[in-house]
């Protein structure tokens, strides 16, 4: 079964292709809030390095969080375009498990942390267990003190990972006594969003395209007004499936379901449902 994984939820934009072989086509560039002018092309690269047409996809995993809010909604509402338009299953993962997943061979507490901005920290807490890992702590939002505050309260040996980790480096260190992964693992990787959907495709855990929802952990991120800046991505990715076989008016439906759920706040309590993440 063939994935397309998205990940955007980080100033990273990384993007997917793999099966039961593993990762067949992968690409990866940090060059700061471009995701909607990069996205689609890093799908159309993805594809003819992997050799396969985009209609070939079985499924379509996404990172739906918690990140910078406007490479979420550019990644979601892809995402959405293209499982609709290829009438496939997504598989929504977080991007604070996909940060802990590489880190399963340590005995330590790990803890995910992404850059929040604003002083605050997008975190959650994991083990190691026989089939990956298992959270322990469900994402949350907080100063580095909060954070600092929850790392002492269970008193572990800790690893902490990801691009808040590495830029408050030094603050977590002052307050508590831990570990730091490399840097090469700042952010989320399509990789490990794929090599993790896979197994769930396997067993058929995933979801249609209209379940899926953002992670939310700050409400005035969905009060952003994102729709002038992105809509662009969602209209090149649609244009992609024009010369596919893909209906006109199915595309130009789709379009509109996209938009109209993509510029509306009523969804900042987004909820997402996995708390463990398994090979």
């Amino acid at each position: 079964m063939l994935t397309l994984g998205i990940e955007t939820a980080t100033e990273r934009v990384s993007v997917a292709l793999g099966d039961h072989d593993g990762v067949l086509a992968l690409f990866e560039v940090t060059r700061g809030r471009r995701h909607a002018e990069i996205l689609t092309p890093a799908i159309e690269f993805v594809c003819r390095q992997a050799d396969v047409k985009i209609d070939e996809i079985a499924s379509v995993a996404i990172d739906v969080g918690p990140g910078l809010f406007t490479g979420m909604r550019v990644g979601i509402a892809s995402a959405k375009v293209i499982a609709q338009a290829l009438q496939v299953p997504m598989i929504p993962l977080s991007s604070l498990d996909l940060l802990a997943y590489p880190m399963r061979q340590t005995e330590r507490l790990i803890a995910s942390v992404i850059d929040a901005r604003k002083g605050e920290v997008f975190y959650a807490f994991y083990r190691q267990n026989n089939t990956g890992i298992q959270r322990v702590l469900d994402p949350t939002v907080g100063t580095i003190d909060d954070l600092i505050s929850d790392l002492l309260g269970r008193g572990q040996e800790t690893l902490c990972v990801g691009d808040g980790a590495v830029r408050y480096r030094e603050e977590i260190a002052a307050g508590f006594a831990t570990d730091f992964a490399d840097t090469s693992y700042s952010f989320p990787s399509a990789s490990v969003l794929v090599e993790l959907a896979h197994t769930r495709a396997l067993k058929e855990d995933w979801v249609e395209p209209h379940e899926v929802q953002a992670l939310y952990l700050r409400q005035p991120d969905a009060e952003i007004n994102w729709t002038t800046r992105n809509r662009g991505c969602v209209v090149s990715i649609v244009s992609r499936f024009s010369s596919s076989k893909v209906p006109v008016r199915t595309i130009v439906g789709i379009f509109c379901l996209i938009v109209k759920s993509t510029t509306s706040p009523s969804d900042a309590s987004g909820r997402f449902k996995s708390t463990t993440a398994t090979k």
